[in-house]
């Protein structure tokens, strides 16, 4: 009798224990831009919302013997992204927070700003490649640093040097500060914290601004910037000279009727702008500025986006994601979006090559001969109206 009691409740225990493993999370469907027989370029991997997202399943026994733990467990409203090996770092509006998601442990977290480094309003988020994150606080008025360890370091931004920054991005020596009131870009010396440079100033003109909202800076030292009132983005380079400039005012491709969050291929051949109106991602050739493709489109369905905000690029993290991918599909690197409303609040999609058999249609196609105005011989895409967001 004792005998049997006891292997019933080491059975109980072996149940118990089985509910710490860790499961792989169910194969989203697959959909591919273009979908096929058109040759893909991106495939839609997954999305990040929760905990349960990651695959992770609760320890039933450690729940047995301590109770229900009650930790940030998800994603309200992602405002920008960054990343390690490893980790994702989320700038929450809703949390105001840096949530981070372990992408090992199948777990999210908090960064911890207490004290001098405690965040009132994040907005912008820049993880460089050593694992430092800045982070543009527009109540502040500052860029809070913080180190590999997520441990605090320090702040730019003395009393009236910056009115409300939305965005940062680090490139070398400097520090580049998007202050969305004074419709500027300030270049900072990285080390002493002094404005050496100041990009913009309002107006429509070409190197001027209105309203800018997001940067990002390329492996050659080119500033991007959102010009978003001027519905544009605006390239420039090392020494803050005008370059060029990507889109327009319009509802046609290659338009934008509220652009938000924009990234460079790792590469830097590719430049990636979400719009949150036509809640879509197009791709611009960054030589030419042509549109080469767009993906997203709003709706309940995988892949589909609901006012989107922060665009991210991440080649850290492939091993984790790629078993996501199509097996004729090969990734070169993620493209993250994410959502301020609806229930998906980050979209993981693979930039890559089909590498399985060809179709006609994956013939190359000879180039088009440019038309007379082709801004407006462009396929129009409706705008969904949607609420605004704060960045």
């Amino acid at each position: 009798m004792l005998r049997a009691a006891s292997l019933i409740t080491l059975c109980l225990f072996g149940q118990l224990l089985a509910g710490c493993a860790t499961t792989a999370p169910q194969k989203t469907e697959t959909v591919f831009y273009p979908p096929l027989p058109q040759q893909p370029r991106l495939q839609f991997l997954t999305t990040i919302s929760t905990e349960d997202d990651l695959g992770k399943k609760a320890s039933a026994f450690r729940e047995f013997v301590v109770g229900k733990e009650q930790a940030l467990k998800g994603i309200a409203r992602a405002l920008d992204v960054g990343s390690v090996k490893g980790k994702l770092y989320v700038s929450d509006q809703t949390f105001k927070r840096i949530i981070i998601i372990d992408l090992v442990k199948g777990e999210f977290a908090a960064l911890k700003d207490g004290k001098s480094g405690g965040l009132k309003e994040p907005f912008g988020l820049h993880v460089t490649a050593d694992g430092f994150k800045y982070v543009a606080d527009g109540d502040r008025k500052q860029v809070v640093v913080f180190g590999p360890d997520d441990a605090f370091v320090r702040t730019y931004g003395k009393e009236g040097q910056f009115e409300r920054p939305l965005d940062v991005a680090v490139f070398g020596e400097r520090v580049y500060v998007v202050d969305n009131p004074r419709h500027t870009v300030l270049v900072l010396d990285k080390q002493s914290g002094e404005t050496v440079q100041t990009i913009g100033g309002r107006g429509t003109e070409a190197g001027k601004m209105d309203r800018p909202s997001h940067a990002r800076v390329d492996r050659q030292g080119n500033l991007f910037v959102n010009d978003s009132f001027n519905f544009r983005i605006q390239k420039f380079d090392p020494a803050g000279n005008y370059l060029k400039e990507f889109g327009y005012s319009g509802a046609t491709l290659g338009g934008f009727a509220r652009p938000k969050g924009l990234d460079l291929s790792p590469d830097g051949k590719q430049l990636y702008v979400v719009d949150a109106a036509f809640e879509n991602v197009q791709i611009f050739d960054e030589e030419s500025t042509d549109v080469l493709l767009f993906f997203g489109a709003f709706g309940n369905v995988p892949g589909s986006l609901y006012l989107p905000s922060a665009l991210f690029i991440d080649d850290k993290n492939l091993d984790y994601f790629q078993r996501y991918a199509d097996k004729d599909f090969k990734i070169r690197y993620l493209v993250i979006a994410s959502s301020l409303l609806g229930e998906k609040k980050l979209n993981i999609y693979g930039f890559g090559d089909w590498i399985g058999e060809k179709t006609p249609e994956m013939a190359p196609k000879p180039p088009r001969a440019p038309e007379k105005d082709d801004k407006k011989s462009a396929k129009p895409v409706k705008p969904a109206k949607k609420p605004d967001a704060a960045k």
